[in-house]
């Protein structure tokens, strides 16, 4: 009854400060720190119990070193299995509070490998199960060899020795055991969520993330699994960002071509990505003048199509006291530069007044591909060039208007970018503006919707199987 109060005591004492500090010690500490903090704080509090009645012992009861000892190391084998069955449980503890948060944890920076944990545990739990056994054996041994002295027969004393050791024997296995099946929850909970969340990932649903709640290989697996899942969201978030742009630009595009008497004309933007920095319009300038332009911003995606937004922007508005194609065109010019001229970026425009009731055109290439000109009557091509600067690098560029006076029925005039001419097929072959022209000779006597079909279907055969590596764009006028 003294050696059970002795024992009583101690733990009490110990159980009296391990509110206060756990809350200090493990607590307070980062997530994926506190099983290891638990473990030493359980293992240290029993060590101390165990020390504090061993010194009650040997000073109270003048108890032998040696007996003392062996009292001692009860304390660090009973330590031992209680510090590891609370790290375990402080472990699926923080497994739970992870998979409540939705937070991005990296992988841990410092890996402590699963097998060294079971190794270790393997190797503390043998050497206490040895050590406990020898010393119970080798008291036993002692007693049984005095056993007589004390009028005890030796059937009796034999049959003491094997129901203690039995009994030792049995609590030490229920602590293994316990140990075992507190190991095996945690396995089972990281493996069922890890498994879990990639089961909603093939599904496609990117809501939850793998706590990362070990410093082990599990931990390291969560830690990239997370990092997966967040560019995966990242990248659906991008997606529906640009899947909102291509319908914005689309909406920027003309729906219809305008119903103007005496031409016929027909438009198209076809992206290599889903937005792109080609653009065409079709602007009413008053007077029976229709202006058509046409623009290549440098690059590709969305930078591109921000950079043409700006630009369709300001032509519009230019238009609204237009005085001429080259004065409408240094006005734009003087305004992208200025947001343009430190992103490096720059457009390439055509812009062509088409006066009906004069027969005149009046053009402006700045930096782009010549328009194309085919006379039916002739059966003849001409480009309309000119001298000029891509919009957004000079600020004070002069822009010049060029002048054609007439035509004739059936003439057509085409406006592109260079993402037709410079196709490239799967031998490295460029489509070429050779046979951009060969496409409308042959198809000239038909509308201008049915041309740029024509011009389409030739860049696709001619291509093949190679991706189309630039953004296109065709406007078609048929002059009736």
């Amino acid at each position: 009854m003294t050696l059970g109060v002795i024992i009583f005591v101690s733990f009490s004492l110990a159980l009296a400060v391990h509110k206060p500090l756990e809350k200090k010690v493990v607590v307070s500490a980062y997530e994926t720190y506190q099983p290891n903090r638990q473990f030493l704080l359980d293992f240290g509090l029993c060590i101390g119990a165990g020390l504090l009645a061993w010194a009650y012992n040997r000073y109270a009861f003048h108890i032998k070193l040696k007996f003392g000892l062996a009292f001692f190391i009860g304390y660090v084998a009973l330590g031992f299995f209680i510090a590891l069955d609370m790290a375990l449980a402080r472990e699926r503890r923080v497994i739970a509070d992870a998979l409540k948060k939705d937070s991005v944890l990296p992988p841990p920076k410092q890996l402590y490998s699963m097998t060294r944990r079971f190794f270790l545990v393997a190797m503390g739990t043998t050497l206490l199960l040895l050590m406990v056994i020898s010393l119970v054996i080798s008291r036993d041994m002692v007693w049984l060899t005095r056993a007589h002295e004390d009028g005890i027969s030796a059937g009796h004393a034999l049959s003491v020795v094997i129901y203690e050791l039995l009994f030792i024997i049995g609590v030490l296995l229920i602590m293994v055991v316990n140990i075992v099946v507190s190991y095996s929850r945690n396995l089972k909970l990281l493996f069922t969520t890890e498994t879990g969340v990639l089961e909603q990932v093939s599904r496609g649903d990117l809501s939850s993330l793998v706590p990362v709640a070990t410093h082990d290989e599990f931990g390291t697996i969560a830690g990239h699994t997370n990092t997966m899942i967040q560019g995966l969201r990242h990248r659906l978030q991008l997606m529906s960002a640009i899947s909102v742009a291509e319908e914005v630009q689309q909406n920027l595009l003309p729906k219809a071509p305008p119903a103007v008497e005496g031409v016929d004309i027909a438009g198209t933007s076809i992206y290599c990505e889903q937005v792109g920095g080609d653009y065409y319009d079709f602007l009413e300038l008053g007077g029976g003048r229709l202006g058509i332009v046409v623009t290549d911003a440098s690059g590709h995606g969305v930078g591109s199509a921000l950079h043409m937004t700006t630009a369709r922007a300001f032509l519009r508005f230019g238009t609204r006291h237009y005085e001429g194609p080259a004065r409408l065109l240094k006005d734009v010019n003087r305004f992208l530069t200025q947001d343009a001229s430190e992103t490096g970026r720059f457009t390439t425009l055509f812009f062509l007044e088409l006066n009906l009731p004069e027969k005149r055109l009046r053009w402006v290439r700045a930096g782009h591909d010549p328009a194309i000109f085919y006379s039916a009557e002739q059966n003849q091509f001409e480009t309309l060039s000119g001298d000029g600067m891509a919009l957004g690098v000079i600020p004070d560029f002069e822009f010049k208007d060029s002048n054609r006076e007439g035509w004739h029925s059936g003439d057509i005039i085409l406006i592109s970018t260079d993402g037709i001419s410079e196709t490239r097929n799967e031998q490295g072959d460029m489509f070429g503006t050779d046979s951009l022209k060969e496409v409308v000779r042959n198809h000239a006597l038909k509308p201008a919707g049915t041309i740029i079909e024509a011009v389409i279907d030739s860049l696709t055969q001619f291509r093949g199987e190679s991706p189309q590596e630039d953004d296109i764009t065709l406007v078609v006028m048929k002059l009736l």
